[in-house]
């Protein structure tokens, strides 16, 4: 179901405000004996999934996180017996305003909403996208989104990339996103990719089980050659082979940035199109058309097709759906018709 929000100028453009209308979530933790002499930011880390040490150190900064009824220092270690105090604060006003941008919602309750995010749109606001992001979409469409993501992600439990297509979900509340986030931690949320990827893997189907990190050099780029690295893992299967291209779905078992994409390079079978981690050049003894689709492909060749988790707050299991959009439908449409 497409939802094309309205255009008219007097309907209500949502700050997003603290008052007794907006989501404030506060937390209250215990140190046990085992937890004992753990830095507080590297605890809360593991306690709350969806707070990163940066927004942990911000709230820290700022008094919203106590120890023992006192105003909580950086990389205090803890003690046995502790009491941490988490006061998360709904934004004071996000920097990002709601903007009427049409978006496909596959499926909405008062406690999230599932999206079929279209290629090239932003997920949130960022060096060069102050607009036109799906949280400004978000924003025009729900009066009320999770805090828990800060000023600019309200909301926001997982990213795709700009250029990859897909179902996403975003929380309305701090409670749903907490649900969510930790079944993101727990690597209980079912999640499967399509990819057009450059030649055929040796296997039918296999798992890429390959650290990544921060490239030591690029630092815009991630890498499965560095020394900090986190575990991630890949599991693939060859859908269709098209002699010099196959079409791969993909699911993960982690979900580190550009995982899939960084993967798939370093076992030489980069996605179509990708202009970070992709091949360069396009042989020329492949048929015409093909090559003239290639060329006029922008993007990765990367759609997050199926997503599944439990509702954090009604229970049961929920699962969604959406196929690839026209341009990669098209170039799947090639290659079954030229490359054989």
């Amino acid at each position: 179901m497409v939802t094309l929000f309205s255009t008219d100028e007097t309907a209500p453009q949502w700050d997003f405000k603290r008052d007794s209308t907006m989501v404030f979530s506060s937390c209250s933790y215990r140190v046990d004996e085992e937890e004992a002499s753990k830095r507080i930011d590297v605890y809360l880390a593991h306690k709350n999934p969806s707070l990163t040490r940066s927004r942990i150190k911000n709230l820290i900064e700022s008094g919203d996180i106590l120890l023992n009824n006192n105003p909580a220092k950086a990389g205090t270690r803890l003690k046995a017996g502790d009491v941490v105090l988490v006061d998360i604060p709904a934004p004071e006003v996000i920097a990002t305003t709601a903007e009427p941008i049409p978006l496909d919602i596959i499926y909405e309750d008062e406690d999230l909403i599932v999206v079929n995010k279209a290629p090239g749109m932003v997920v949130h606001a960022g060096a060069g996208h102050k607009s036109g992001t799906l949280v400004n979409a978000i924003l025009y469409h729900a009066r009320g989104l999770s805090g828990i993501g800060g000023v600019l992600r309200p909301g926001i439990v997982h990213r795709l990339d700009k250029n990859t297509s897909g179902v996403m979900v975003v929380a309305k509340n701090d409670e749903c996103h907490l649900g969510l986030a930790r079944q993101f931690k727990e690597h209980s949320i079912k999640r499967r990719y399509m990819a057009v990827a450059w030649g055929v893997p040796s296997d039918s189907e296999g798992t890429i089980d390959m650290s990544i990190g921060r490239h030591p050099v690029h630092r815009k780029k991630m890498s499965v050659n560095t020394t900090r690295a986190r575990r991630a893992v890949t599991r693939y299967k060859i859908l269709r082979s098209y002699g010099k291209f196959s079409l791969l779905e993909l699911s993960l078992e982690t979900g580190r940035t550009h995982q899939i994409r960084v993967h798939l390079s370093h076992i030489h079978h980069p996605v179509v199109g990708d202009p970070v981690y992709g091949k360069r050049s396009i042989p020329s003894m492949l048929p015409k058309p093909v090559i003239d689709k290639l060329k006029s492909f922008r993007r990765q060749a990367l759609h997050a097709g199926i997503l599944g988790f439990v509702h954090p707050l009604r229970g049961g299991y929920m699962e969604f759906a959406s196929q690839p959009p026209e341009d990669m439908k098209s170039l799947i449409e090639i290659l079954e018709e030229y490359c054989h």
